[in-house]
């Protein structure tokens, strides 16, 4: 018996396999019911009495040892076949698509670079924002339409507390910090409470900017935009200001260019008009510098804000804001160009 187990022992320390089935074909032999090694223990009642206690431990040796190298045997077969796996010579040399910046990053980056060239740094806030710095230090009034529910997403727990709805806040509190001269741009994602539809979203993007110094003029203001336009659209873009209204700012305007389709002759993107409205604008008011803490006395300012989504979707034409929004990769492959 002594004998026989020696044998199968040097057998086992040489067993190999290159497959999971070689490696159960071992474990069958040697293992199983009907396999060598417990043929050896019911052959164990046969052996002598004075024999018994070192075949017993020899044979509980032996199907330790084949128990052990067939586990190791399985691990190596496992591990070659994930890194045979890992590399299949049949695939092209770049197997993996790489991704795409959105569309919106895109043009986010288009117009920070822009302006960055003119000399405006860049300026980041929170979004979950409070009052102050959204309304009050803006200077809305309390009864501003805005601050209503059907405009404004308010924090239940804390009233004073909401998603801001501009990016105006960063330049409040850029203003609380720093006296001037002050330039900065701020973008970043905004919230209203608005229906969801190809023209509206509840959430969305925009770039503000802010310039205070002393002796700024609205004179100043339209030579950036124009510069901004002719950078974004074109060197033949054109743009008209026209008279409107913001808390912030006065006098404010809107400014329009011209069609980037028709060039200004008239399609159905502009209505005819030949124009395109793509931001507001005007100068700041003495009681937001006052409010912010700035000298409206020795200081004057222009503030500025488009939606990027508006830009977006003027320079690529995108109809539905939603898609920007939806993740439909057939949507993103169209800017993989413009990367």
């Amino acid at each position: 018996m002594l004998v026989r187990i020696k044998e199968m022992l040097e057998q086992v320390e040489h067993l190999t396999a290159n497959s999971a089935e070689d490696i159960e074909a071992l474990r069958i032999k040697y293992l199983s019911k009907k396999g060598e090694i417990t043929a050896l223990m019911n052959d164990f009642r046969n052996v002598p009495a004075e024999q018994k206690k070192e075949v017993g431990i020899k044979i509980n040796e032996l199907k330790q040892r084949a128990m052990e190298i067939i586990n190791d045997l399985k691990q190596s077969v496992a591990q070659t076949d994930t890194e045979e796996a890992d590399i299949d010579i049949t695939r092209t040399a770049y197997p993996i698509q790489l991704g795409t910046r959105h569309p919106l990053t895109i043009v986010k980056n288009e117009i920070i670079d822009i302006f960055s060239r003119l000399g405006f740094s860049l300026a980041e806030g929170p979004e979950v924002e409070d009052d102050w710095h959204v309304f009050s230090s803006m200077n809305f009034a309390e009864d501003h339409p805005a601050r209503d529910m059907q405009d404004t997403f308010f924090v239940e727990a804390h009233p004073d507390i909401i998603l801001r709805t501009h990016t105006s806040s960063v330049q409040a509190r850029v203003m609380e910090r720093q006296q001037p001269p002050i330039r900065v741009i701020c973008p970043g994602r905004v919230y209203r409470n608005e229906a969801i539809s190809a023209r509206a979203h509840c959430f969305f993007h925009q770039v503000e900017g802010l310039y205070v110094d002393k002796e700024v003029s609205f004179t100043d203001l339209m030579q950036v935009l124009l510069l901004f336009a002719k950078e974004m659209f074109g060197e033949d873009t054109k743009i008209r200001m026209r008279p409107s209204y913001f808390p912030f700012t006065e006098p404010s305007a809107e400014m329009d260019v011209s069609c980037t389709l028709c060039k200004g002759k008239g399609c159905n993107m502009c209505k005819g008009s030949g124009w395109l409205e793509i931001l507001g604008c005007g100068m700041v008011h003495p009681n937001v510098l006052e409010l912010n803490g700035i000298d409206p006395t020795k200081y004057k300012g222009y503030a500025f804000g488009m939606g990027i989504e508006r830009i977006a979707n003027l320079k690529y034409q995108v109809k539905d804001l939603r898609l920007f929004s939806e993740n439909d990769e057939r949507f993103l492959k169209e800017f993989e160009a413009a990367n």
